[in-house]
């Protein structure tokens, strides 16, 4: 099925996240309480709620996007140009862009949407976060009444577990054992919180989020057993 799936359908995109305040003591008492609460049972009794508090990023409720990296095909005969761009800064905004996006480009019904563990994790935080800022989701987040069959995701992580479900397997993971080369990363994903709030260098982030777009872009591409980009195939813009 995935050879039938025209590459210049897919949107391919990563997303990088941070707790939404660089302190605990920076939250408001409920929400600081909501968090003890929301954390008890991943921390237990080894960390106090505001020392778990640099976890909070992965949940939507008390963190933020700073970053949305997409990318797409653009196919000529047997040649391929990947297109890598970033939406960034001010998560309204960012988030309002991602969706004209969707909305002008990528809305059709041949249109999906493809990340690592998306549907775990990027889809459903850019929806959440959506509707925590009164955006309303686009046609491609809204799955609302969708069958499964209907839902316009792929997912590399799960196309990997071929039905075994308690599997997981990292982005860099899958990427060493297809023999994908490794994108030279600065940084990974347990440190993005302290770039942002303490370096406050967004660059950083933004070109690690975009090298895990163009890996997730090559992992497909193995799961389809096609040749993989070389560096002059991919393009910022």
């Amino acid at each position: 099925m995935l050879y039938k799936i025209n590459l210049e359908h897919i949107l391919f995109l990563d997303i990088e996240t941070v707790p939404e305040t660089e302190k605990f003591q920076e939250l408001d008492d409920a929400k600081q309480d909501l968090w003890e609460q929301k954390s008890r049972y991943q921390r237990k009794d080894e960390f106090s709620a505001e020392e778990f508090y640099d976890r909070a990023g992965i949940w939507a409720e008390f963190g933020k996007v700073i970053c949305i990296s997409v990318g797409y095909f653009k196919l000529n005969g047997d040649s391929k140009i990947f297109r890598v761009t970033s939406f960034h800064g001010e998560e309204t905004k960012l988030l309002q862009e991602f969706k004209n996006l969707l909305n002008s480009h990528f809305n059709q019904p041949k249109n999906l949407l493809c990340a690592h563990n998306g549907k775990e994790f990027d889809f459903p935080y850019i929806a959440r976060r959506m509707i925590i800022h009164g955006i309303s989701l686009p046609y491609k987040l809204d799955l609302f009444g969708k069958k499964p069959w209907e839902v316009p995701h792929l997912d590399t992580m799960d196309l990997w577990k071929f039905g075994d479900y308690k599997h997981y397997t990292s982005l860099k993971l899958m990427s060493h054992i297809l023999g994908i080369p490794s994108p030279k990363e600065d940084i990974d994903g347990s440190m993005v919180r302290d770039v942002f709030y303490k370096e406050k260098n967004l660059d950083r982030i933004i070109t690690y989020c975009e090298l895990d777009v163009v890996t997730t872009a090559q992992v497909f591409l193995r799961l389809r057993n096609e040749t993989l980009l070389e560096q002059d195939d991919i393009k910022k813009v």
